[in-house]
């Protein structure tokens, strides 16, 4: 497969969007462990940008097995864009401080939900301050009620069971550390991590350079081969809770390949102890 170079169409330079005044820019700052970073967007944000719940707006309502960060309600997700001024057919730049992984989530669910045009600023805000570029502080600005339409599925999601069958030529992509995928012995003697059975693991930050921003598509068209990836097999994706792994769907879609995202991922896995588990190395390049 000769793969493409898609980046434009899906990420934005800051240079880029520091001299465009017709987007819709969402801080989506967001970590697991500190939720929402709602106190950091008033401190300093992009001129502009309206502050975006991730947990709360552009994911659902967490069940026993639906992972941390289940797909949202589409009146929820709706009611969210019109407070956020976005109407159809809006330019929309979505960004963190993670240099995109968390904002890649933000892209995956307004893709899903039907919006077009919607980018990741690559490199996130800490590239944007780390060029002198204008910041402001306080809360998020008063916008006019936006108008978008909500059409949910225009992109590909898995739950636990397909991601269980996925088809054996297929290659399942396991987003998240080394040492998360491979797993161990915890004090206990219990086992602890490990992955899905038959995944490979390619972590997010592959897909990054020593500063934050994505690689070139010659570097990231091989490490993906590597892993037989190659546009003749269906390919999906899963980390911890569906964040990550929206990254390596967005990155993949850079480059011409359609990769499904398991939204729950291990979260959701692992919530039903009659899923099996994985553990060592065995499947750590290519798929078994």
């Amino acid at each position: 497969m000769t793969f493409t170079d898609r980046r434009d169409q899906f990420f934005i330079s800051a240079e880029e969007l520091a001299i465009l005044d017709t987007v819709r820019i969402l801080d989506v700052r967001f970590t697991p462990d500190q939720g929402a970073q709602v106190a950091e967007f008033e401190r300093e944000h992009i001129p502009g940008a309206v502050f975006v719940d991730l947990p709360s707006t552009l994911a659902g309502v967490q069940d026993g097995t639906s992972g941390r960060l289940p797909l949202p309600e589409v009146e929820v997700l709706r009611q969210a864009l019109e407070g956020w001024g976005i109407s159809d057919g809006d330019g929309i730049v979505v960004y963190d401080d993670r240099h995109g992984i968390t904002a890649a989530r933000a892209w995956w669910t307004l893709t899903w939900a039907g919006l077009r045009g919607v980018r990741v600023l690559d490199g996130g805000f800490s590239h944007w301050k780390r060029l002198g570029l204008p910041v402001e502080s306080g809360t998020s600005p008063t916008v006019p009620r936006g108008t978008a339409t909500v059409t949910p599925g225009a992109l590909r999601h898995l739950d636990a069971d397909e991601t269980q069958a996925f088809p054996p030529p297929g290659v399942l992509v396991d987003a998240r550390g080394r040492d998360q995928y491979e797993g161990g012995q915890g004090d206990d003697g219990r086992p602890t991590g490990g992955h899905i059975p038959g995944a490979v693991n390619l972590p997010t930050t592959s897909n990054l350079d020593d500063n934050g921003l994505l690689k070139p598509a010659s570097v990231l068209s091989e490490q993906y081969g590597a892993l037989g990836i190659d546009g003749s097999a269906p390919v999906a994706t899963y980390c911890g809770g569906g964040i990550a792994a929206s990254h390596q769907a967005l990155v993949l879609a850079t480059l011409g390949v359609d990769a499904a995202l398991f939204v729950g991922s291990w979260s959701a896995w692992t919530a039903d102890p009659s899923r099996p588990v994985a553990t060592g190395t065995k499947h750590h390049t290519l798929r078994g």
